[in-house]
């Protein structure tokens, strides 16, 4: 029997020669240990792209086991932070010495929050789609934290054509009658007085935030919370008649257009501590077949374009 296996990476030569940006592999299976601030550890059913960048031309390829051992230590035995991805991402170079001086990780997880209702004091769970990208090359370390926040948009242009047609209406049931408060609040309450309603549609906003050097904690449910505060009208969990009113209210007083939504959160993000940040808003119209869509970044020089 022979004593060592071959390393096909290791001892054969390229096909052709030349280097290579990243190599590795995606959509690996990793359950982790989260630990995120203004929460406490919660596993979560991730999924990793890992890489190396391979620096030298001559080389047949990388060592992806060491890529994997590398994750499932983590997976494993730590939790998931800055620190422990830092660490992770000095593995992967460490273990592929002479090949690469950069690396790269990218996480896929669902983060399970319970929510409250608007009013009825009832809760419930939803699902916010995260994705942790952490990067080293030539040391330095760049950490990016996105999320999707879900909410409701109903369009301005709609709502003032809906009122036009509702005083139009009233006119029409109203004109040469006297008016007395009864009747106009009955009226109010029928499909003939309010006779149009506007346009709204589920919305999402993609935010992308790059943390500041140095960061000790991931705060993921923080950013979640700013992003729906500023936007008022997040889509709900548990509703009872008095939450579905409630929101139809919210909508009501915060019209916006894809530019509002993107704005807002723009002036929201620039009073934080954020190195850089990145949005994208996409209102998913139910008038249209299309969709509006806007963007918007911090405006660094380097930083993130659209």
């Amino acid at each position: 029997m022979p004593t060592s296996m071959p390393d096909i990476a290791h001892n054969a030569d390229a096909l052709q020669t030349g280097t290579l940006d990243w190599v590795g592999m995606g959509d690996i299976e990793l359950p982790l240990q989260l630990a995120s601030k203004g929460l406490q550890e919660l596993p979560v059913n991730a999924k990793a792209d890992a890489f190396v960048s391979l620096d030298k031309p001559e080389a047949k390829g990388i060592h992806m086991s060491r890529l994997f051992l590398a994750l499932d230590t983590l997976s494993c035995e730590q939790t998931l932070t800055p620190a422990t991805l830092a660490s992770l991402l000095d593995q992967f170079v460490t273990t592929h010495k002479d090949l690469s001086n950069a690396a790269k990780v990218v996480l896929n997880f669902e983060l399970p929050l319970r929510r409250a209702s608007l009013l009825s004091g009832k809760q419930g769970w939803k699902s916010y789609p995260v994705t942790i990208t952490a990067t080293i090359k030539d040391q330095a370390l760049s950490i990016e934290l996105a999320v999707d926040v879900t909410y409701s948009s109903t369009c301005p242009c709609s709502a003032a054509l809906a009122r036009q047609l509702i005083q139009n209406a009233f006119e029409e049931n109203f004109l040469g009658k006297t008016l007395d408060h009864d009747s106009v609040h009955a009226w109010l309450g029928t499909t003939e007085g309010i006779v149009a309603t506007p346009h709204s549609q589920r919305s999402i906003a993609n935010i992308k935030v790059k943390l500041p050097q140095g960061a000790k904690e991931f705060d993921i449910k923080g950013l979640i919370d700013i992003a729906e505060q500023e936007l008022k009208t997040p889509v709900q969990a548990a509703v009872k008649r008095e939450d579905e009113q409630e929101f139809a209210r919210l909508n009501g007083q915060n019209l916006m257009f894809c530019e509002d939504a993107a704005r807002k959160l723009k002036a929201l993000l620039n009073q934080n501590n954020f190195d850089d940040f990145y949005v994208k808003i996409n209102h998913y119209e139910s008038l249209h077949a299309h969709d509006a869509v806007a963007y918007a970044v911090k405006g660094v020089e380097g930083g993130y374009q659209v």
